[in-house]
């Protein structure tokens, strides 16, 4: 006889269990190899970027004010008394009505406070600079700090790495910095009716669908996917492949081990290791609702509808976030970070006592306004995800949405 579900969580339920997972720690990597990574600790700059005051134009370094009353048809003239070159350090002390050439970039010599461009000079001979040109005090010029000041938060913890902040890293001197390990996370399909997608399938076969869609979707959240393959239903294969999982990874999904049919096998499977522990046992989400949440140690275990929708879904609303748990996300929302709002189209009625998951397609009427139109669909119809812009959760307490009302979608 096949055991029912354990009284089913609420996704509330589910996300505070997701909480208690503690982050895998650190390592530490080059700069060059930290895009995307999650920044372990507050990093803060040794150094003041930049050190020295730099032109930002190609001119001359004056005293601003002796450029005083300076214009076309009153030019001031200055003693050219050199030259300062990219790269060189400025030795040169400028005297009043002195002028240094210099280019973007450059060092400003002592004594000098501001740039005159090049456009609004000429040079009469090799020492008399002609300025038709006044400038304020610092003006064209970057002060020491200006960009970064040393002591100053440049990335805080637990936020992602970008491009510019590699950059940023660079122009301060720091080759390596420490990152959050990346979460390493096991596919296990399970069922005699999957087949590899390659091979030619009889009738009563399908193809394994979710390895794909859920290696593609532990990619898309910053984590690395490892799969192990289709198991039959079987309890010493899905043993021996869990065993495998379990010292590779952080996350094992069995995609397709909480069906009615395959839960006895899947749990049993999860009971037999030392320090397991059945934490979800069916949630009161549509669809989704036959997932299993265990921990084996200090490793999550999902089993996960075997309905390419239903595994989707469960993944987007609670694994996504536990991936950026122990991924050490500074701060996330559960389900999703994108969303927007659009106006539905059609009724949706559901059953009170769950939360539900509706699939929508947007689209901008001849009125200008933003449409939510209701993709209805089983759970294992894999072209209704992809008709789909995102989805629509509509409240365990509500009995519906009626057409018209305002609608949050959460974008994939």
């Amino acid at each position: 006889m096949k055991k029912g579900f354990f009284k089913l969580k609420t996704p509330k339920d589910v996300y505070k269990i997701i909480e208690t997972f503690s982050n895998l720690g650190n390592e530490i990597v080059n700069i060059k190899d930290s895009l995307n990574r999650m920044c372990f600790k507050d990093i803060y700059s040794d150094v003041d970027l930049p050190n020295f005051n730099r032109s930002t134009v190609d001119g001359y370094a004056i005293k601003a004010k002796d450029s005083f009353g300076a214009s076309e048809s009153t030019p001031v003239f200055f003693k050219i008394i050199g030259e300062i070159k990219m790269g060189e350090k400025a030795d040169y002390t400028l005297n009043d009505g002195e002028a240094i050439r210099i280019s973007t970039g450059g060092m400003l010599p002592q004594g000098s406070d501001a740039i005159v461009m090049l456009e609004y000079t000429n040079e009469l001979d090799k020492n008399t600079l002609e300025a038709r040109k006044s400038v304020s005090p610092l003006e064209n010029v970057i002060q020491v700090g200006d960009d970064i000041k040393k002591g100053q938060l440049v990335i805080k913890k637990g936020f992602k790495v970008r491009p510019q902040d590699i950059g940023m890293l660079a122009a301060i001197g720091k080759k390596f910095i420490s990152v959050y390990k990346r979460p390493k996370v096991a596919i296990i399909s399970t069922g005699d009716e999957l087949s590899e997608i390659d091979k030619e399938i009889p009738l009563g076969k399908i193809r394994d669908v979710n390895s794909y869609t859920l290696s593609s979707l532990i990619k898309e959240v910053g984590a690395e996917s490892i799969c192990f393959g289709i198991v039959k239903d079987k309890f010493l294969d899905l043993k021996k492949k869990c065993e495998e999982a379990l010292n590779k990874a952080d996350i094992i999904l069995i995609s397709g081990g909480s069906s009615v049919g395959t839960m006895d096998i899947t749990l049993d499977v999860i009971n037999s290791f030392p320090y397991s522990e059945i934490l979800v046992h069916g949630i009161s989400v549509s669809p989704g609702k036959p997932t299993i949440l265990a921990k084996v140690g200090n490793k999550a275990v999902w089993g996960l509808p075997g309905h390419v929708v239903s595994a989707m879904i469960v993944f987007l609303i609670f694994i996504k976030s536990m991936i950026k748990k122990i991924g050490g996300y500074y701060k996330y929302k559960y389900i999703s970070e994108k969303s927007t709002f659009a106006t539905l189209t059609k009724n949706i009625a559901k059953a009170q006592g769950r939360e539900d998951y509706t699939r929508v397609k947007l689209f901008k009427g001849e009125d200008g306004i933003i449409y939510a139109e209701p993709i209805l669909g089983k759970s294992g119809l894999i072209s209704s995800m992809v008709k789909a812009d995102g989805i629509i959760r509509i409240d365990m307490n509500s009995e519906g949405i009626e057409a018209g009302e305002k609608v949050e979608v959460i974008l994939f």
